[in-house]
């Protein structure tokens, strides 16, 4: 048998052992748990698009809910984004072409000056489909944007079938839509 302190002793370093690699471990635990949460806030194909409630320009509730049944472009830009200039003609022939057949474009501006800037550009580009101003509490809720524009395509049953940052072409989202549609 082992004397009183050479239990002491070994318990003193068994104890210290299981601290040492507690604390090694407990980076490496902290970063795989903040892994996991941001993947489950992540939004992306198979994910459903959280829903939200924004006014339009005559100061009337959209909620993205409302489109479920739809195949959804949910495009959020701003009048000062270059790229979004470029696919906003895209959208509205998108709107002309497939609306009857359960498609629709929501535009969400993220226009820091709001209606002043955003119906004059509306209206000098005729654009066909909802525009709602967006707002930070959105911008958190799709996990903060890293560019605009940011486009999701929507199946109808609410989930992210794409997700794009950045400019992409026409004919991407013209073949996204019609898989959808």
């Amino acid at each position: 048998m082992y004397s009183k302190t050479r239990r002491r002793v070994l318990t003193a370093v068994a104890v210290a052992c299981v601290g040492l690699g507690g604390y090694l471990l407990w980076p490496s635990a902290l970063h795989f748990l903040a892994q996991k949460i941001v993947e489950s806030r992540t939004l992306g194909p198979g994910k459903t698009a959280p829903d939200f409630t924004l006014k339009d320009a005559r100061g009337a509730a959209v909620k993205l809910s409302s489109l479920k049944g739809k195949v959804v472009i949910l495009n959020f830009w701003a009048t000062w984004c270059g790229p979004c200039k470029t696919e906003i003609p895209w959208f509205i022939e998108f709107e002309k072409t497939y609306a009857p057949r359960g498609f629709t474009v929501l535009g969400v501006s993220m226009d820091e000056d709001g209606w002043t800037v955003i119906n004059p550009y509306v209206a000098a580009s005729k654009v066909n489909y909802p525009i709602v101003l967006g707002n930070e509490t959105v911008n958190q809720l799709y996990g903060g944007f890293d560019a605009l524009p940011t486009t999701l395509v929507i199946a109808r049953d609410g989930k992210v079938a794409f997700l794009h940052e950045g400019l992409i072409g026409r004919d991407e989202y013209e073949k996204e839509i019609r898989a959808l549609l």
